[in-house]
Protein backbone atom coordinates (compact mmCIF):
# COMPACT_ATOMS: atom_id res chain seq x y z
CA UNK A 1 0.00 0.00 0.00
CA UNK A 2 0.72 3.61 -0.81
CA UNK A 3 -0.61 6.55 0.69
CA UNK A 4 -0.96 10.13 -0.87
CA UNK A 5 -1.49 12.58 1.45
CA UNK A 6 -3.78 15.77 -1.11
CA UNK A 7 -4.86 18.90 -0.31
CA UNK A 8 -7.52 21.18 -2.32
CA UNK A 9 -7.89 24.40 -0.51
CA UNK A 10 -8.57 27.66 -2.10
CA UNK A 11 -4.92 28.85 -0.64
CA UNK A 12 -3.33 26.92 -3.33
CA UNK A 13 -3.25 25.68 -7.05
CA UNK A 14 -4.09 22.58 -8.19
CA UNK A 15 -4.36 19.30 -6.12
CA UNK A 16 -1.08 19.49 -4.19
CA UNK A 17 0.70 16.27 -2.42
CA UNK A 18 2.54 16.96 1.05
CA UNK A 19 1.95 15.40 4.33
CA UNK A 20 1.94 18.89 6.13
CA UNK A 21 2.35 21.91 3.80
CA UNK A 22 -1.04 22.91 2.83
CA UNK A 23 0.11 25.85 0.01
CA UNK A 24 2.66 23.58 -1.51
CA UNK A 25 3.71 20.22 -3.08
CA UNK A 26 6.34 18.53 -0.88
CA UNK A 27 7.43 15.00 -1.82
CA UNK A 28 9.51 12.75 -3.96
CA UNK A 29 6.98 12.40 -7.05
CA UNK A 30 9.01 14.33 -10.07
CA UNK A 31 5.99 13.41 -13.32
CA UNK A 32 9.04 10.74 -14.87
CA UNK A 33 7.74 9.82 -18.42
CA UNK A 34 10.56 7.38 -18.42
CA UNK A 35 11.64 4.68 -15.79
CA UNK A 36 15.56 6.72 -15.89
CA UNK A 37 13.20 9.63 -15.06
CA UNK A 38 11.90 8.62 -11.49
CA UNK A 39 14.85 8.80 -9.74
CA UNK A 40 16.07 12.28 -11.39
CA UNK A 41 13.95 14.51 -11.84
CA UNK A 42 12.55 17.64 -10.32
CA UNK A 43 10.95 16.64 -6.93
CA UNK A 44 8.05 18.43 -5.56
CA UNK A 45 4.82 17.79 -7.83
CA UNK A 46 1.50 17.99 -7.79
CA UNK A 47 -0.82 15.43 -8.13
CA UNK A 48 -0.95 14.63 -12.11
CA UNK A 49 3.08 14.27 -11.16
CA UNK A 50 2.68 11.78 -8.77
CA UNK A 51 0.56 10.03 -10.62
CA UNK A 52 2.38 9.84 -13.75
CA UNK A 53 5.25 8.18 -11.66
CA UNK A 54 2.84 5.61 -10.93
CA UNK A 55 2.13 5.00 -13.66
CA UNK A 56 5.96 4.59 -15.73
CA UNK A 57 6.94 2.36 -12.98
CA UNK A 58 3.51 0.22 -13.50
CA UNK A 59 4.39 -0.05 -17.23
CA UNK A 60 7.87 -0.61 -16.38
CA UNK A 61 6.52 -3.66 -14.27
CA UNK A 62 3.79 -5.39 -16.27
CA UNK A 63 2.06 -8.34 -14.16
CA UNK A 64 3.18 -6.44 -11.02
CA UNK A 65 1.53 -7.12 -7.29
CA UNK A 66 -1.95 -4.91 -7.22
CA UNK A 67 -0.90 -2.40 -5.13
CA UNK A 68 -3.71 -0.22 -2.71
CA UNK A 69 -3.09 3.28 -3.50
CA UNK A 70 -4.64 5.48 0.09
CA UNK A 71 -5.58 9.14 -0.56
CA UNK A 72 -6.00 10.57 2.87
CA UNK A 73 -7.61 13.88 1.67
CA UNK A 74 -6.48 16.39 4.34
CA UNK A 75 -8.36 19.56 4.15
CA UNK A 76 -11.56 17.50 2.01
CA UNK A 77 -12.11 17.70 -1.50
CA UNK A 78 -12.88 21.42 -2.93
CA UNK A 79 -15.55 21.22 -5.73
CA UNK A 80 -16.14 25.03 -5.61
CA UNK A 81 -12.90 25.35 -6.35
CA UNK A 82 -12.95 22.62 -9.13
CA UNK A 83 -11.42 20.24 -7.15
CA UNK A 84 -14.43 17.74 -6.12
CA UNK A 85 -15.12 13.59 -6.72
CA UNK A 86 -15.77 14.42 -10.95
CA UNK A 87 -12.31 15.93 -11.33
CA UNK A 88 -10.33 14.00 -9.44
CA UNK A 89 -11.71 10.84 -11.24
CA UNK A 90 -10.62 12.89 -14.59
CA UNK A 91 -7.54 13.19 -13.44
CA UNK A 92 -6.77 9.58 -12.37
CA UNK A 93 -8.34 8.34 -15.28
CA UNK A 94 -6.50 10.15 -17.83
CA UNK A 95 -3.24 9.08 -15.67
CA UNK A 96 -4.03 5.98 -15.00
CA UNK A 97 -6.35 4.65 -17.60
CA UNK A 98 -7.82 0.86 -17.17
CA UNK A 99 -4.44 0.09 -14.62
CA UNK A 100 -7.12 1.43 -11.89
CA UNK A 101 -9.57 -1.43 -10.89
CA UNK A 102 -12.74 0.50 -10.62
CA UNK A 103 -16.12 0.75 -8.50
CA UNK A 104 -17.90 -0.43 -11.47
CA UNK A 105 -16.26 -3.30 -11.95
CA UNK A 106 -16.43 -4.69 -8.57
CA UNK A 107 -20.31 -3.75 -8.79
CA UNK A 108 -20.97 -5.30 -12.52
CA UNK A 109 -24.49 -7.06 -12.11
CA UNK A 110 -25.53 -5.86 -8.85
CA UNK A 111 -27.39 -3.09 -7.30
CA UNK A 112 -24.39 -1.30 -5.02
CA UNK A 113 -20.73 -2.03 -4.09
CA UNK A 114 -21.92 -4.18 -0.86
CA UNK A 115 -24.51 -6.18 -2.90
CA UNK A 116 -21.40 -7.33 -5.32
CA UNK A 117 -18.73 -7.71 -2.65
CA UNK A 118 -21.12 -10.06 -0.56
CA UNK A 119 -22.00 -12.01 -3.14
CA UNK A 120 -18.73 -12.47 -5.65
CA UNK A 121 -16.13 -11.12 -3.47
CA UNK A 122 -13.53 -9.32 -4.61
CA UNK A 123 -10.66 -10.13 -7.59
CA UNK A 124 -8.12 -12.56 -6.39
CA UNK A 125 -4.45 -10.61 -6.37
CA UNK A 126 -3.54 -12.39 -9.46
CA UNK A 127 -6.66 -11.26 -11.49
CA UNK A 128 -5.64 -7.72 -9.86
CA UNK A 129 -1.49 -8.12 -11.21
CA UNK A 130 -0.42 -4.89 -12.44
CA UNK A 131 -3.06 -2.73 -11.52
CA UNK A 132 -4.11 -0.10 -8.75
CA UNK A 133 -7.22 0.11 -6.37
CA UNK A 134 -7.96 3.65 -4.60
CA UNK A 135 -9.40 4.08 -1.32
CA UNK A 136 -10.14 7.71 0.08
CA UNK A 137 -10.03 8.62 3.48
CA UNK A 138 -11.08 11.77 5.29
CA UNK A 139 -8.29 14.05 6.29
CA UNK A 140 -6.78 15.16 9.70
CA UNK A 141 -7.97 18.67 8.92
CA UNK A 142 -10.83 18.21 7.71
CA UNK A 143 -11.88 15.86 10.49
CA UNK A 144 -10.86 18.41 12.93
CA UNK A 145 -12.66 21.21 11.05
CA UNK A 146 -16.13 22.08 12.96
CA UNK A 147 -17.03 24.15 9.68
CA UNK A 148 -17.00 21.14 7.52
CA UNK A 149 -20.18 19.09 7.02
CA UNK A 150 -19.30 16.85 4.48
CA UNK A 151 -16.46 14.81 4.61
CA UNK A 152 -14.54 13.18 1.75
CA UNK A 153 -16.09 9.74 2.91
CA UNK A 154 -19.83 10.86 2.75
CA UNK A 155 -18.96 13.25 -0.55
CA UNK A 156 -17.34 10.43 -2.57
CA UNK A 157 -20.25 7.66 -1.71
CA UNK A 158 -22.88 10.63 -2.82
CA UNK A 159 -20.64 10.78 -5.70
CA UNK A 160 -20.69 7.17 -6.43
CA UNK A 161 -24.75 6.71 -5.62
CA UNK A 162 -25.59 9.74 -8.04
CA UNK A 163 -23.17 8.24 -10.81
CA UNK A 164 -24.73 4.00 -10.83
CA UNK A 165 -27.93 6.37 -10.18
CA UNK A 166 -27.62 7.61 -13.95
CA UNK A 167 -26.13 4.74 -15.46
CA UNK A 168 -22.27 6.21 -15.37
CA UNK A 169 -20.71 4.50 -12.30
CA UNK A 170 -17.89 3.32 -15.22
CA UNK A 171 -16.39 6.91 -14.26
CA UNK A 172 -15.73 6.50 -10.93
CA UNK A 173 -12.30 5.45 -9.96
CA UNK A 174 -12.35 5.23 -5.74
CA UNK A 175 -13.98 3.47 -3.62
CA UNK A 176 -14.49 5.23 -0.02
CA UNK A 177 -13.36 3.69 2.85
CA UNK A 178 -14.74 4.14 6.74
CA UNK A 179 -12.87 5.74 8.61
CA UNK A 180 -11.49 4.46 12.24
CA UNK A 181 -12.54 1.69 13.90
CA UNK A 182 -16.05 1.11 15.69
CA UNK A 183 -17.81 -2.00 16.71
CA UNK A 184 -20.66 -3.42 15.14
CA UNK A 185 -21.28 -1.94 11.32
CA UNK A 186 -19.59 1.24 11.48
CA UNK A 187 -21.85 2.61 8.69
CA UNK A 188 -25.40 3.07 10.82
CA UNK A 189 -24.02 5.39 13.15
CA UNK A 190 -22.08 7.67 10.56
CA UNK A 191 -24.68 7.53 8.14
CA UNK A 192 -27.71 8.96 8.60
CA UNK A 193 -28.78 8.43 4.90
CA UNK A 194 -29.23 4.63 4.52
CA UNK A 195 -28.34 5.25 0.45
CA UNK A 196 -25.19 5.97 1.17
CA UNK A 197 -23.86 2.73 2.89
CA UNK A 198 -24.27 0.12 0.67
CA UNK A 199 -21.20 2.13 -1.28
CA UNK A 200 -18.79 1.22 1.94
CA UNK A 201 -16.70 -1.96 1.32
CA UNK A 202 -13.55 -0.35 2.69
CA UNK A 203 -12.78 0.12 6.59
CA UNK A 204 -9.69 1.77 7.75
CA UNK A 205 -8.69 1.85 11.10
CA UNK A 206 -5.96 1.78 13.86
CA UNK A 207 -4.79 -1.53 14.38
CA UNK A 208 -4.79 -0.97 17.86
CA UNK A 209 -8.36 -0.54 17.80
CA UNK A 210 -9.49 -3.27 16.31
CA UNK A 211 -7.07 -5.58 18.60
CA UNK A 212 -8.40 -3.98 22.10
CA UNK A 213 -11.37 -7.14 22.13
CA UNK A 214 -14.14 -4.34 21.42
CA UNK A 215 -14.50 -5.02 17.79
CA UNK A 216 -15.24 -8.75 16.24
CA UNK A 217 -12.97 -8.33 13.00
CA UNK A 218 -15.21 -11.54 11.96
CA UNK A 219 -17.56 -9.18 10.71
CA UNK A 220 -15.27 -7.88 8.15
CA UNK A 221 -13.94 -11.42 6.86
CA UNK A 222 -17.75 -12.88 6.61
CA UNK A 223 -19.01 -9.85 4.38
CA UNK A 224 -16.06 -10.25 2.41
CA UNK A 225 -14.84 -6.56 3.09
CA UNK A 226 -11.48 -4.79 3.11
CA UNK A 227 -10.26 -3.70 6.33
CA UNK A 228 -6.91 -1.95 6.19
CA UNK A 229 -5.53 -1.80 9.70
CA UNK A 230 -3.52 0.80 10.05
CA UNK A 231 -0.10 1.54 12.66
CA UNK A 232 0.68 -1.92 12.78
CA UNK A 233 3.80 -0.90 14.97
CA UNK A 234 1.02 0.26 18.19
CA UNK A 235 -0.66 -2.60 18.86
CA UNK A 236 0.73 -4.04 22.33
CA UNK A 237 3.22 -5.04 22.90
CA UNK A 238 4.44 -2.06 20.70
CA UNK A 239 7.75 -2.32 18.80
CA UNK A 240 9.34 0.43 16.86
CA UNK A 241 7.57 2.50 13.84
CA UNK A 242 9.97 2.49 12.02
CA UNK A 243 12.98 -0.47 12.64
CA UNK A 244 11.93 -3.05 14.29
CA UNK A 245 13.92 -6.66 13.68
CA UNK A 246 12.27 -8.58 10.18
CA UNK A 247 10.77 -11.13 12.95
CA UNK A 248 9.10 -8.77 15.62
CA UNK A 249 7.55 -7.06 12.05
CA UNK A 250 6.87 -10.01 10.71
CA UNK A 251 4.99 -11.44 13.88
CA UNK A 252 2.74 -8.28 13.77
CA UNK A 253 1.65 -8.93 10.19
CA UNK A 254 0.59 -12.76 10.74
CA UNK A 255 -1.19 -11.95 14.19
CA UNK A 256 -3.17 -9.02 12.30
CA UNK A 257 -3.45 -10.70 9.61
CA UNK A 258 -4.94 -13.89 11.36
CA UNK A 259 -7.29 -11.17 12.88
CA UNK A 260 -8.71 -10.34 9.79
CA UNK A 261 -6.98 -7.60 8.35
CA UNK A 262 -6.85 -7.21 4.68
CA UNK A 263 -3.76 -5.35 4.53
CA UNK A 264 -1.29 -3.99 7.63
CA UNK A 265 0.79 -0.55 7.28
CA UNK A 266 3.51 0.73 9.20
CA UNK A 267 6.63 2.61 7.95
CA UNK A 268 8.94 0.33 7.37
CA UNK A 269 10.46 1.38 4.56
CA UNK A 270 13.95 -0.53 5.95
CA UNK A 271 12.25 -4.13 5.80
CA UNK A 272 11.10 -4.13 1.99
CA UNK A 273 10.88 -8.46 2.59
CA UNK A 274 7.88 -7.45 4.89
CA UNK A 275 6.23 -5.03 3.03
CA UNK A 276 5.93 -7.46 0.60
CA UNK A 277 5.11 -10.40 2.88
CA UNK A 278 1.38 -12.19 1.54
CA UNK A 279 -0.45 -14.08 4.12
CA UNK A 280 -3.38 -15.82 4.81
CA UNK A 281 -6.51 -13.77 6.33
CA UNK A 282 -8.16 -14.97 9.23
CA UNK A 283 -5.32 -17.81 9.60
Amino acid sequence: MLELDVWTNGFGSGWRVSHNAPLWNDNNCVGAATPDGLRSGARDRPLDGCLADLRTWSDANPGHRPILLKFEMKDGFNAVGGRGPAAFDALVAARLGQKVYRPAELAAGHRDLDEAVRAKGWPSRSELAGRFLIHLIPGTVEEGNPFDTLWTDREYATHLRDLAAGGRLDSATAFPAVHHAEAGDPRVRRYSDASLRPWFVVFDGDASAYRDGSIDTRWYMERGYLLVMTSAHRVPPAIDGRNPTEAQALERVGLLAAAGASVVSADWVGLPSVLATVVPRGG
